[in-house]
């Protein structure tokens, strides 16, 4: 779709090299005139594209971001160093395209690429513009912090990371890095089960942004799985591709970034959000198959498999989220493989118990194009975690492998008591190959944006 769009010679927006002082004249009916050092022209698709009800996103904004990325890598691969951007009749979406089309993780290596600074071309669509970035940027969070190595992001060094980018938020963000002796007085012990197999110490961060002091209003909370490195445990994965484990704290990664961006663009919304931070390592310490845990609710766990270990500490998580009192909980894990079996890198599952919350999470997706799908939570699943030899649950169900994402969305559901409550299973889009044209290959930050706009949609009330 995307190399059709390159077919359209509907020229509807420039770059431009600000290093260079020269005249431009942009004609009402289209025709350009320039004299730059370096200009990029690149088609928007088929005219009046709109939302796609078949696509579940908007086809015009999906373009204007492909070809706003391409365009700026293009002058990036030019080496130009700041460009303009026009709006293309969408701000926000060309922001985006660009912010997320120049990020690449190359902070560790001696050779990086040429940094490119983007502002909008013209006054008309600043407002929107600056919104883009945001977004954008924010997604480029999550995506440094799931690229990094996992010696360089180790709980602790997430924890402070995330207080770095809230700092300058002080005034509507207060945030708690609590430790294991807090966790244990918690009793948090599917957990602690977890994270006793590692050197690193577990930590509980817990973040909270006010962007409405005055509202009664029930916090949003958000929930992540934040696994810095999983090695699979004693159910110890296969080493090939293991490297990109240290991604598994996506669900933390996104969470807390979209709060980041929250605060930066100043929703009036209260979040929380919770992510609890571990590695999954093999060690004399370290959880068994067969060992049975308990989790802050009271309920007894068997661990038949001890790489199935995400759900354990979200369950405990999740059990906390309650003492909030909130109107919404979304969680976010790469959790299960079979999430990405199912849908690829096409969609997030959502698993839910509220038709209200998936009509709010699937209108936020159509906006950013981060597309959402809903998942089944039948009994069907329940009934494969819940009928266990030793304990109230088993962490991988009856039939192993069989309807894994559910099984694991029905393990989580036994810790929810809210009305309102949304597991995505984002394991499928963890990471980017070729399938979305304005991310390069690597970790993608998805659902980030998404989390944003659901947030907005909130804050909005609409």
């Amino acid at each position: 779709m995307y190399l059709m769009m390159y077919i359209y010679l509907l020229i509807l927006f420039v770059l431009l090299l600000l290093s260079y002082k020269a005249e431009c004249a942009v004609m009402s009916d289209g025709n350009i005139f320039c004299i730059f050092h370096v200009v990029a022209v690149v088609g928007l698709g088929k005219k009046g594209a709109g939302v796609c009800g078949k696509e579940n996103w908007d086809d015009c904004k999906e373009n204007i971001r492909a070809a706003v990325s391409a365009g700026c890598r293009q002058l990036q691969d030019l080496e130009v160093q700041q460009v303009e951007v026009d709006p293309c009749g969408d701000g926000q979406s060309a922001a985006e395209g660009a912010v997320l089309g120049l990020f690449e993780y190359d902070e560790l290596k001696s050779k990086k690429k040429v940094r490119v600074a983007t502002q909008l071309y013209g006054s008309a669509d600043t407002e929107a513009w600056e919104k883009g970035v945001l977004y954008g940027e924010g997604q480029n969070l999550a995506r440094r912090l799931m690229e990094a190595p996992a010696n360089h992001i180790t709980p602790t060094a997430f924890a402070e990371a995330i207080e770095q980018k809230l700092s300058p938020f002080s005034d509507r963000v207060v945030i708690h890095k609590r430790p294991q002796a807090w966790i244990e007085q918690e009793q948090m012990g599917a957990f602690l089960s977890v994270s006793k197999g590692s050197e690193e110490p577990p930590v509980f961060l817990e973040l909270h942004y006010t962007g409405n002091p005055d509202s009664s209003q029930a916090p949003l909370m958000l929930v992540g799985k934040g696994i810095t490195f999983d090695s699979g445990g004693i159910s110890l994965k296969p080493s090939s591709g293991m490297d990109a484990m240290r991604a598994d704290m996506g669900g933390a990664a996104t969470v807390c970034s979209a709060i980041v961006t929250a605060a930066a663009l100043k929703l009036p919304v209260n979040i929380i959000g919770l992510a609890p931070l571990c590695e999954n390592m093999p060690s004399g310490k370290a959880n068994k198959p067969g060992d049975v845990v308990r989790a802050k609710n009271g309920k007894t766990i068997q661990v038949d498999n001890t790489d199935a270990e995400g759900r354990l500490i979200l369950a405990d998580a999740l059990c906390y989220a309650h003492s909030f009192k909130p109107k919404a909980i979304v969680n976010a894990a790469t959790l299960t493989g079979a999430m990405d079996v199912a849908l690829g890198s096409a969609a997030t599952g959502v698993f839910t118990n509220s038709d209200w919350l998936w009509e709010k999470l699937h209108k936020a997706s159509v906006v950013t194009g981060d597309r959402v799908w809903r998942m089944p939570l039948f009994q069907h699943y329940t009934k494969q975690v819940t009928e266990c030899a030793l304990a109230d649950l088993n962490n991988i169900g009856k039939y192993s492998r069989s309807g894994g994402a559910c099984t694991a969305a029905a393990f989580l559901r036994e810790f929810v008591t809210a009305d309102h409550w949304a597991h995505l299973d984002i394991a499928g889009v963890m990471t980017n190959k070729d399938e979305v044209p304005y991310l390069r290959k690597g970790m993608s930050g998805r659902p980030t944006r998404t989390l944003v706009e659901f947030a907005t949609v909130l804050a909005s009330g609409s």
